[in-house]
């Protein structure tokens, strides 16, 4: 900590006196004084022959002028550098992000948002785990659930659809109700299964067991099965044809959504906040997966 007598006494050099120094300050010449007295007994020694109309530096004096100019304008630096993050987006940024919806919404995202912001450095991390943000050192991580933490920033809802091949629903025939999805081959990845519905649940198994949900994904494109997918997920298969909808009068129950999550809400730095404006400006009020 610098101690403010040493910052009394540079001001009174620069001022060339204690009147000039004191009005500098708004305080009086007898304070400005006895702050100088106060810093020499704490050093121990004279920095200066002072009167009412004169100041002028021992040696001592000099030396310590100098050092001390160089101590308080490294600190001003310093502080204006801390300062600096809090106002202008710069510096890293490191998100983490689900691997389907990073790959095809957050990693094409990332030029527009370096062309507006050049002095942020991004690290992308795409897992479909769950991420510790504090302890894995993260600023930022996309999270699509029903249950967002206190500190989630909703960017869009995760409308979810059921889907095949034209080709898998001329062979086995398409559902006409939820009972019907018993006769099917689904598709799901581990854990995703049941699947809820407010007209009740779909058990499963899985035609195929895997623990990737990309997989499930490329399997329902192949005509295997039925899968329960994601709309951003599958919306440019559904609008091709090469996915048909099922069932579209189903609604799922959960209220899923997309979330911008931070590991607290106060202290964010100014490219954390910017890149979360960027998103919600790109996905709401209307997802692109939401226009037909």
């Amino acid at each position: 900590m610098i101690d403010p007598d040493a910052e009394v006494f540079v001001e009174v050099v620069k001022a060339g006196s204690l009147a000039a120094a004191a009005r500098a300050l708004g305080l009086s010449a007898p304070l400005v004084s006895r702050r100088l007295s106060r810093l020499e007994a704490r050093l121990g020694v004279a920095l200066a022959h002072r009167t009412t109309r004169r100041f002028e530096l021992t040696s001592i004096g000099e030396a310590y002028y100098r050092d001390m100019t160089v101590v308080l304008d490294a600190w001003q630096t310093a502080e204006t550098r801390a300062k600096q993050p809090a106002r202008i987006a710069s510096g890293p940024l490191r998100i983490s992000a689900p691997t389907s919806f990073g790959r095809l919404y957050i990693a094409p995202a990332l030029k527009g948002f370096l062309d507006a912001h050049p002095h942020v450095a991004i690290t992308l991390d795409l897992t479909d785990a769950y991420v510790d943000l504090t302890a894995m050192r993260f600023d930022l991580a996309i999270r699509i659930t029903a249950t967002p933490d206190p500190h989630a920033v909703r960017l869009a809802a995760n409308t979810r659809v059921l889907c095949a091949t034209p080709g898998y629903l001329d062979r086995h025939g398409e559902p006409a109700s939820i009972a019907d999805l018993a006769d099917h081959r689904i598709l799901a990845a581990e854990g995703q299964l049941p699947w809820r519905f407010a007209e009740g649940d779909v058990s499963g198994p899985s035609y195929v067991t895997t623990n990737s949900s990309e997989v499930v994904r490329e399997l329902a494109l192949s005509g295997m099965g039925i899968a329960l997918r994601s709309l951003w997920d599958v919306h440019a298969e559904l609008a091709s044809g090469a996915l048909r909808r099922i069932l579209p009068a189903l609604s799922t129950a959960s209220d899923a959504g997309i979330y911008a999550v931070r590991p607290r809400a106060e202290g964010s730095t100014a490219a954390t906040r910017a890149f979360i404006d960027y998103l919600r400006d790109l996905l709401s009020p209307v997802a692109p997966w939401e226009t037909p």
